[in-house]
């Protein structure tokens, strides 16, 4: 009995004990530590939900829409929260693949998040964000999703806006486009964290990505307290979201459209053409007009999700790349385009203006015969001449004697190279600053470019030179090819007299992007001064009113006298009515628009020649450069310079359509537009 009642008083000791650590500790929790537990209840129930703002419209010249927003229901995925349920989401995903009648898998393949390994489908923004799953859904399977939240945990439905492309295609590689923010995105990119809504997307290309943070605008703030099942019961907090600005460019979408169209009707004449490019630029200004480049895509690919299939199709050699922009990225031999950079280093090396020049059939350099294209010979000729029937002969001996007077194989300490360094006084050999991504410098050769490859190459090409190339299926080419790597690896530090008088005609190892073309041209023809182009005009606050405008800066000024370059724009205005391009350009009106313009048809080897002509009009006080490259195209005179015909058909409303009717002008007086677009609230919103 002693026994039973000690056992009795030590469990009341211990319950005594616990009651009094459990006053003790409610103690505590109610009023020593109260207020922080309040707090933590409280933000525990407290969600911070970013409210995207409106993504800013791109506009042509005249405020026509190039880009602009469209509403649309879509359902998001917090993959974050899936991750948290028992079966990981799966359930909720099943009942929503019911419900969107969407493939399971797909859905799937949608959420999971993209890195090495991982094929498209596949989410490649914040895991912390929402992921869109769905959008053009119907109001009734929205609305549904919203009252059963129970059923669908993670999952949201509203009405978001969405990138629209009124003219399909068209300028689809200069406009860009969106996909979401990276996670490394937010850290690398200063200001990105704070201006990010969790549902944004980002710039990725073009126009979209240049000027991202102008066009993303300001994302709003909303504070709610939500229940248990993640419910907004009240708003606590709210910051309305500040929309972006409007994006107003110099594109004029009519002249798009022109420019679209004849391109791709010279890459339909040319089966084996495998790319092409056309530019059209503001002489006075140095904005662009048009710019167009094939093969192309449709951007709304990205529109909700790019498909894996599609994805591949847009970075495949097989397909061309159509992401990528040949207007300024795409680098090919000039051909005779390249003379007038040619004519204007002659000129400025001492040889006369007005002299007498000597075109043969063919001109002799190091025992090597270089002819003219179909073995013209024209005798005694002038300059202006040279241009108009392009004798190649005439600029092979001013290339070559230019290269004797520096010193030939031995050079000179100091050499002149007149021809390379009007060439980059021309804008060549660098990139031209445009206001888009992706720029190619372009390459003009000399001896120090020669000595740098030689300096990077030299290992391999001495490996080359005795291995040669057996994975070469062609015997031939890879003959040829041993040969080069030979002769590089001995002297391929020196610049041979056969590079020179290559260059002087646009062939061998020079390179230029169609819109380099298009600016020395304007260059030329303008005021003398080389101008960085521009895309962008101004951007628009969304209320309409100008934020700012954005400049033309201009790079430089040309070392060639207003005297020359008179001389070399009447010369190519000749060169459309009795030059090279003049079949391409019968029966066009000259009497009421004259036509100016250079043909260039540039080897390739193992492939066709590439297509140029440089025009611009009107010839006698130009104001448009119009520019067209198709590779692959054969003579400049048979595919690039009917195309660029059609252009200027367009353009200044002559000749007739594929109907047979009058064709109506874009730009009657051949003006682009010169101010800038009244824009109201409305239109400024996108």
């Amino acid at each position: 009995m002693t026994r039973l009642r000690g056992r009795l008083i030590v469990l009341q000791i211990l319950v005594v004990a616990m009651i009094v650590v459990l006053v003790v500790r409610l103690w505590q929790v109610q009023v020593v530590q109260g207020a922080r537990f309040v707090t933590v209840a409280t933000e525990t129930r407290t969600r911070e939900v970013r409210v995207p703002a409106l993504r800013g419209a791109i506009l042509d010249a005249s405020g026509r829409p190039l880009v602009r927003n469209r509403t649309s229901l879509v359902v998001s995925i917090d993959r974050s929260r899936f991750e948290r349920m028992p079966d990981g989401g799966e359930s909720v995903l099943k009942r929503l693949s019911a419900m969107l009648w969407i493939p399971y898998q797909q859905l799937k393949q949608r959420i999971r998040a993209c890195g090495p390994g991982v094929t498209r489908p596949c989410w490649p923004g914040s895991p912390y964000t929402p992921i869109p799953i769905a959008d053009h859904v119907k109001p009734r399977v929205a609305l549904q999703i919203l009252e059963r939240q129970e059923d669908f945990p993670g999952v949201t439905a509203e009405i978001q806006s969405v990138r629209d492309y009124p003219n399909g295609k068209d300028a689809a590689q200069l406009l860009g486009y969106l996909q979401p923010v990276t996670e490394s995105e937010l850290e690398q990119r200063e200001g990105l964290k704070a201006s990010y809504s969790g549902v944004d997307l980002t710039g990725r290309d073009g126009l979209e990505a240049v000027y991202d943070a102008a066009l993303r605008g300001k994302p709003g703030l909303r504070r709610v307290q939500v229940d248990r099942m993640g419910k907004v019961v009240a708003v606590r907090q709210q910051a309305t979201p500040v929309a972006g600005e409007t994006l107003v460019t110099s594109i004029d979408s009519r002249v798009q459209a022109i420019v679209e169209k004849s391109l791709a009707q010279a890459m339909q004449d040319v089966p084996n053409s495998d790319g092409g490019a056309a530019v059209v630029l503001d002489v006075k200004t140095g904005r662009i007009v048009a710019m167009a480049s094939r093969p192309t895509y449709d951007p709304k690919v990205w529109t909700g999700g790019i498909a894996e299939k599609e994805y591949q199709r847009l970075l495949s050699d097989k397909s061309g790349k159509p992401l990528v922009s040949r207007a300024i990225a795409g680098q090919y031999a000039p051909g005779s385009t390249f003379k007038i950079s040619s004519v204007s280093a002659m000129i400025a090396d001492g040889e006369p203006l007005h002299g007498s020049y000597q075109c043969p059939s063919s001109y002799n350099v190091e025992g090597r015969s270089f002819p003219n294209a179909g073995g013209m010979s024209l005798g005694a000729i002038s300059l202006h001449t040279a241009l108009v029937k392009s004798c190649d002969t005439v600029f092979y001996k001013a290339g070559y004697e230019e290269w004797k007077r520096d010193g030939g194989k031995t050079p000179k300490a100091k050499p002149k190279e007149p021809m390379p360094n009007m060439a980059r006084a021309y804008g060549f050999g660098r990139r031209t600053g445009v206001d888009l991504p992706g720029e190619a410098p372009g390459r003009i050769p000399d001896r120090t470019w020669r000595k740098e490859l030689w300096n990077a190459t030299r290992n391999e090409m001495c490996k080359r030179a005795k291995t040669g190339y057996p994975e070469m299926k062609d015997e031939s080419r890879a003959a040829y090819a041993k040969r080069l790597a030979n002769e590089n690896c001995l002297e391929g530090f020196l610049f041979h007299a056969y590079e020179a008088v290559n260059l002087s005609i646009g062939q061998g190892d020079v390179l230029v992007t169609p819109l380099q073309l298009a600016r020395a041209y304007a260059a030329l023809l303008g005021d003398g001064k080389l101008r960085s182009p521009r895309v962008g005009w101004a951007l628009v606050r969304p209320d309409g009113t100008l934020d700012k405008e954005i400049p033309v800066p201009v790079e430089g000024r040309l070392p060639v006298s207003d005297e020359t370059r008179d001389y070399i724009r009447k010369a190519l205005s000749e060169v459309p009515s009795d030059g090279t391009a003049a079949g391409a350009f019968r029966g066009f009106p000259m009497n009421v628009v004259k036509i100016g313009g250079k043909t260039g048809t540039a080897e390739v080897y193992g492939k066709e020649d590439t297509s140029w002509f440089a025009s611009f009009a009107p010839a006698d006080n130009p104001r448009l450069v119009t520019v067209v490259m198709v590779a692959q195209g054969g003579f400049g005179a048979s595919t690039a310079a009917p195309a660029v015909r059609r252009i200027w058909e367009g353009i200044f409303g002559v000749g007739k359509g594929d109907d047979n009717k009058p064709i109506k002008a874009a730009l009657p007086d051949g003006r682009p537009v010169s101010r800038l677009p009244s824009l109201t609230e409305e239109t400024a919103g996108g």
